[in-house]
């Protein structure tokens, strides 16, 4: 469908905390303020009354693949509703051209009596594939699902991996016009997610609209275009994947440590390269600053670098300028030259910065944050990038 697309223009959605009314004493004076008083404009909060969501401007075109990221709470799942048309915005106008594939929830509305064949049928009609398309996909369904010994159980036996791997096959196999997806990236054992993100990751390049929402930072670098970033049910950030996960990923941190009377100020990190970095592989950082004159003990204070795994939150690696012997000017700017073997699991990592105590081993200023994505280097299990090098010995003909 050429005209596909998403569309979302300043949209805001207003809740109410507990009950409106949990008695007839509240309905009945609320009634005649209804009555008696003005009408409450739409950008008015009463009592009790939140923003979800407020002023949330997007669009996504045929080849674009948004991330949608923030802490819970933050918003996602209710923009998603709102462009699935489950809830209806407060202010503004949602619209999405063309058949939606949504992967949210993806075994709800099984019925536990029936066996998965006939829930295939059944979930696949309410979400409008035809009849001709159900039985000529049933069969890829059921090998994508890897239950095919139970399709004729009832689901009721199925635990929740196997109605997840169902759901998740049927999801996947609609040909949408417009694919919406909510956290469903770590979806049955780690065989089937590598199985369900190669799927997604199909769809999304097919050239189609994709909006998804998920934690999985890696994931989030991977498939999308664009990134936004919710705090608070506002857009805190809207661009590239990577800038989008680091903020996320170092607390919304982008201060300069001068807000916080650092003896050192550093003013940026940047890597030299945007592009993935292979696994293995060295990258270059350039970190700027200033060293604040009598305020700053060379002995006691230095540069703190540290990178942080989007995905869990650990620090695997982190070191300072006065570890690595590197003494900084008595006073005015710098700059450093940093060069790291990213002996990494791929993923998605935050290049966080600081001014560190070396006597009380205390971070007392944060400084700013970049993001790297490492990508597939050679094939390797574990957490750590040894680079090993093996030779076949032949032995020697007598």
């Amino acid at each position: 469908m050429a005209d596909a697309g998403v569309w979302f223009e300043q949209v805001s959605k207003r809740f109410h905390r507990g009950e409106v009314h949990d008695s007839l004493r509240d309905l009945v004076p609320a009634l005649a303020r209804r009555i008696m008083g003005r009408k409450r404009s739409a950008e008015e909060l009463q009592e009790g009354d939140f923003w979800a969501v407020r002023n949330v401007s997007f669009q996504v075109m045929p080849g674009e693949t948004l991330g949608i990221i923030g802490g819970n709470g933050a918003g996602k799942s209710t923009v998603l509703k709102m462009l699935t048309q489950i809830l209806r915005p407060t202010l503004g106008w949602a619209k999405v051209e063309g058949r939606i594939g949504a992967l949210i929830e993806v075994s709800a509305g099984f019925h536990p009596d029936l066996t998965g064949r006939e829930n295939v049928f059944l979930q696949g009609s309410i979400r409008g594939m035809p009849s001709a398309m159900l039985r000529q996909q049933f069969d890829s369904i059921v090998e994508f699902s890897g239950i095919s010994d139970f399709i004729d159980t009832p689901v009721k036996r199925y635990s929740s991996g196997m109605n997840a791997r169902l759901g998740f096959a049927i999801a996947a196999h609609l040909n949408p016009e417009v694919l919406i997806i909510d956290e469903v990236l770590a979806v049955g054992d780690f065989g089937f997610q590598s199985k369900a993100f190669n799927r997604i990751q199909e769809l999304a390049t097919s050239g189609i609209p994709v909006v998804i929402v998920s934690h999985q930072m890696d994931r989030i670098a991977t498939l999308c275009s664009c990134a936004i970033l919710l705090e608070q049910g506002a857009v805190a950030y809207m661009g590239k994947p990577a800038d989008a996960i680091a903020r996320y990923t170092s607390g919304f941190n982008q201060t300069r440590t001068e807000d916080h009377k650092g003896p050192i100020r550093i003013d940026s990190i940047r890597p030299h390269s945007d592009l993935p970095v292979e696994s293995g592989t060295d990258l270059t950082l350039t970190i700027t600053g200033s060293v604040l004159g009598t305020e700053c003990d060379a002995d006691r204070h230095s540069v703190l670098f540290q990178v942080r795994s989007s995905q869990t939150g650990t620090v695997p690696f982190a070191s300072s300028t006065a570890r690595l012997g590197v003494p900084l000017p008595a006073d005015g700017e710098f700059r450093l030259e940093l060069r790291l073997q990213m002996n990494l699991t791929p993923g998605v990592y935050a290049l966080e910065t600081g001014v560190y105590d070396e006597r009380t081993s205390a971070i007392i200023a944060r400084g700013p944050t970049a993001s790297v994505q490492v990508g597939a280097g050679a094939s390797f299990a574990g957490q750590v990038q040894l680079n090993p090098r093996i030779l076949l010995a032949v032995p020697a003909l007598p």
